[in-house]
């Protein structure tokens, strides 16, 4: 199904804040639990500069902190991730300019489990952060 993802990435969801009522991913029950959209992950990827990177667990880390919240459900961030990458891999293939779609390869490591659910080669990644000269 062609823009399979662009469509996924497209649905109107709002984010929620859970208190976790028993232990979640490593995260204690009781904790306040940030579950984003694919929007808000993507909008995340689109403003990492060009030449540097950000983590997962960074992105995590600073989505749980601006919605007042101890975590960021990881399960649900790792989805909305791939949502983006695969999106921006679909606008690529349709002809989109590289620098106009969401740079996912500057938060998702080559090595990582994240990159080696996507479409294409974890490879690609590495050399779009070689291009880009990122350390």
């Amino acid at each position: 199904m062609a823009n399979k993802w662009r469509i996924m990435l497209g649905k109107k969801k709002s984010p929620k804040m859970v208190v976790l009522d028993k232990d979640f991913a490593g995260i204690k029950a009781g904790s306040r639990l940030f579950v984003a959209t694919p929007k808000i992950i993507d909008d995340y990827i689109r403003r990492i500069p060009s030449g540097q990177t950000r983590t997962i667990e960074r992105l995590r880390n600073e989505l749980a902190r601006k919605h007042q919240c101890s975590a960021t459900c990881p399960v649900s961030t790792a989805i909305f991730i791939r949502i983006s990458a695969e999106s921006a891999l679909e606008e690529l293939a349709e002809g989109e300019a590289l620098h106009a779609v969401a740079p996912f390869w500057r938060l998702i490591d080559p090595d990582s489990k994240v990159a080696a659910r996507l479409t294409i080669d974890p490879e690609w990644i590495a050399a779009q952060r070689a291009a880009e000269q990122v350390v």
